[in-house]
This record gives structure tokens, sequence and C-alpha cells, in this order.
């Protein structure tokens, strides 16, 4: 075998108990992800490149809610039937860790998780995920709006790891409404060292540097790299897949890359649908060569 996905343990002093937990995959001895639970969503962290440097942050001190490679929405309306023909909107919250915008934080909660290897530089990793709203009234556990499938494909190489990431989003006894809204649905928090002001590099596709150039495009992928310490350096692509639809970006300087399908126009996932939605993320050691023709070599 050549991957190993297994929980990392933890000694705990007698009586204690974690508060989340995570997942490590290593391939031939090296560490590639890991898939972690935290207390509001699961997220991929870290990400290593193939020479071992951690590409992502988890939770920085700006932005709490930033959770390395991740999926979160903050305007998820359900149509609740009020009789008559009627609906109202009750819109949840799982962006942001605390209350945002009058909105109590809702929480993406693991169900399930399976780790298969599917050649001897592939693995699957398939979750189930509850999407579940805050305490509230006549719902005191919270309402699970959404049940997700998430699916992670990872092909290992020698200078760059491809991650194919899958979403499958089902409302459970309400249709939904996703957006509009700048905050959501695939997003990346580069590691503090590669930001721009420290020497890194934000482009896109076609062309546009920095932040602002590349939020105001619509490329097919956005690339950050930078220094991630002893003169190396990594990069970060993340690129849009199946159902993204025209990509939208928000990109910062600083750190963040987000995809939003939804930022002009909200979706509607009906009851017996899904929102099937996908990306890549390409995490490399190196700046200059080309992220595309890393994952083509990756496909061999």
């Amino acid at each position: 075998m050549s991957f190993e996905f297994a929980l990392d343990m933890i000694a705990l002093p007698a009586g204690a108990w974690a508060g989340s937990h995570r997942r490590s995959l290593r391939w031939r001895g090296r560490d590639v992800l890991a898939v972690t639970q935290g207390a509001f969503r699961s997220y991929l962290f870290p990400l290593y490149t193939p020479a071992g440097f951690a590409a992502t942050t988890e939770s920085p001190a700006d932005h709490p809610h930033h959770n390395s490679a991740w999926i979160a929405a903050d305007h998820v309306h359900a149509l609740m039937d009020v009789g008559g023909g009627r609906h109202e909107e009750y819109t949840y919250n799982f962006y942001v860790n605390d209350v945002f915008q009058g909105r109590a934080p809702g929480r993406i909660l693991e169900a399930a998780v399976i780790g298969e290897e599917r050649g001897p530089d592939r693995f699957r990793i398939v979750q189930t995920l509850r999407w579940t709203g805050p305490s509230e009234w006549a719902a005191p556990d919270g309402r699970v709006v959404a049940e997700e499938t998430r699916t992670i494909d990872v092909r290992c190489g020698d200078r760059c790891h491809v991650i194919d990431l899958r979403s499958a989003v089902r409302p459970t006894e309400w249709d939904l409404r996703l957006g509009p809204t700048r905050h959501a649905w695939f997003n990346l928090r580069a590691a503090e060292s590669m930001r721009v002001e420290h020497g890194g590099r934000l482009r896109d596709v076609d062309g546009h540097e920095g932040g602002a150039a590349v939020t105001a495009g619509h490329a097919a992928w956005v690339d950050a790299c930078g220094p991630v310490g002893g003169g190396h350096v990594a990069g970060l692509t993340l690129a849009a897949g199946e159902g993204v639809g025209q990509p939208s970006w928000f990109a910062t300087d600083w750190g963040v890359v987000t995809l939003q399908p939804f930022r002009d126009h909200g979706r509607l996932v009906r009851r017996g649908d899904a929102l099937e939605i996908a990306c890549r993320i390409i995490v490399r050691d190196g700046a200059e060569l080309d992220p595309a023709a890393f994952a083509e070599e990756n496909e061999g």
C-alpha cells in the first residue's frame, strides 16, 4: 500500500476529550494533507507540497473562520412552507464562526468518512456531512438543512499534488436557495509567509496580478505562490470545475482566494435535487512552472 489514512491520536489527560479530530493522509511515508473536523466545519489542513512544506494556514488571527481549504456559505436560505402555498425564508450562516449580520453560526459536521487507495499515486476520500443550523425556537439541536457528499480525489507526484474536490449538497426537508453572496463556496487561505508583502505573487491564467485585478476578472484559475522558509517557494492553484459556471473570484494580497459561484445570482436547489459543484486544488513546489502543466504531468 502506498497510502496511509489514519486518525491522528493525541495523548490527553485522563477524563479529557478533543473538541475536534483530524485524519492524515500520507503517501510513501510523506504527509500530503489532513481532513480536519473543527468546531464549525470540516476542512483540509494542512496541505503539504511534495517537499513537505505546509502551504496553507488554519484560523489566522485576522479571520479565524478561514480554515486552510474549506467550503462554506453565509447565505443559505431554507424555504419553509407556512401554508396557503406560501413560504418564509429561514436564513443560515455557515461561513463565519460567530453571529454574522444577525445570523448565529451553523456547523458543517462530518457524519461518516471512508478512504480508498485507487492506485499507487491515487487516493479517494468520501465524506458525508450535515449542514446543521444553530439552536433556535422549535429546533433546540438545530435544523439539518442539507446533507453533503464531499469527494476528495488526490493524485500525488514528486513536484505537485492535485486535489479534485467535488461537493454534492442535497436539501433535507425544505428547498434551499444559496446566495447571492461573496462568502461562498470554495476557499483557500495561503500560508502567512506567502503574502505579497512578504515576496509572494498572486495571479490568474488571464495575466492579471494582485488581488484587485484578479477579483475583477473571470479567470479559469487563480494561483498564489511565495516563500515557505529555508529559501523554498510553494504554490497553490484554485481552478473552477464542473457546475461553477462563469467563475467569479475574491482574492487578496494577504492570502485568501475564494471561487464564488453565487456572487451575483443565487441558486435554487429543490428537494430531491442536488447542487453538484467541483474545483481543483494544486499544491506544488516552486514558483515559475505553469500550474496547468503540473496537473497534466500527474494525469499519467
